[in-house]
């Protein structure tokens, strides 16, 4: 990871915590702690952040409680090849005219690619998704009221009386950090509570995870796995994960991760 993707993360950090460790960050970034020491020094000297012992502190601390879960351009990269495969099967699933419900996520955030020529009646809860697709689509964006959670880049509520509840959606595609016999995770109560009056508001329920995403557990269920009705995940995806997305009754789409898609991935990690 180049030092000024490095700088732009460790920035976003210190606005999600009063303190950040030197350990969080070599986490978020996968740099060396003598690294990260170095990035926060020239930070410091620069007056973009406070170095403390261990760590570094906000200059002009947060206001507003921060989600769980990590932040959106971190996850970003992670298994793209993979999570463009599966944007491409999920928007092949939206005729034109379309009104269709996409959450935030690094993973539905790939359709907006693959949406650009496309006419369709979009509502989303993130702020990137929205922001794309206003200037590179022909679609009509709608978004609920709520908060910019920069770190995540989504727009949240905890009221029920915003538009959600006036807009119906075909499908919604929804991404998760992770899917278990027991349902579909989530991190953070209030993610929770804006993605399931989106799930209301839409006829099927569609879930885009990459394969990896089916070994990993979050502290909270957004829905069982029965509620789903298509799952698109990618070629990756175990005998086993495949069983128990059949013992649900759930329709399974997996995505082939073509030789273009995987050379994208490593040009962007080199």
């Amino acid at each position: 990871m180049h030092e000024r993707e490095r700088h732009r993360i460790i920035l976003s950090a210190v606005q999600e915590k009063p303190v950040i460790t030197i350990q969080d960050i070599a986490e978020l970034t996968e740099a060396s702690e003598a690294t990260i020491r170095r990035d926060i020094a020239s930070l410091h000297v620069q007056g973009k952040l406070r170095r403390v012992r261990g760590g570094a502190e906000a200059v002009h601390p947060p206001q507003l409680a921060p989600l769980s879960g990590r932040h959106f351009y971190v996850s970003e990269s992670e298994n793209a090849d993979k999570k463009r495969a599966i944007a491409r099967e999920a928007v092949a699933l939206c005729e034109e005219g379309d009104a269709i419900i996409i959450n935030g996520g690094t993973t539905t955030f790939q359709m907006v690619h693959y949406l650009s020529a496309r006419r369709l009646h979009v509502m989303t809860n993130s702020f990137a998704i929205a922001e794309h697709l206003v200037k590179n689509s022909k679609s009509s964006v709608t978004v609920p009221g709520g908060t910019i959670y920069r770190e995540q880049s989504m727009i949240l509520s905890p009221f029920d009386n915003d538009v959600t509840r006036n807009f119906y959606g075909r499908r919604m595609f929804m991404g998760s950090p992770g899917v278990g016999p027991f349902g579909v995770m989530e991190a953070d109560p209030l993610m929770i509570q804006g993605e399931q009056k989106l799930i209301n508001q839409a006829d099927e329920l569609v879930l885009l995870v990459d394969s990896t995403k089916f070994s990993k557990r979050s502290r909270l269920i957004i829905c069982p796995l029965q509620r789903v009705n298509t799952i698109i995940t990618d070629d990756g995806i175990s005998e086993t994960d495949r069983k128990m997305i059949e013992d649900a009754g759930v329709h399974l789409i997996v995505a082939t991760v073509n030789a273009q898609e995987r050379s994208k991935d490593s040009a962007s990690v080199a």
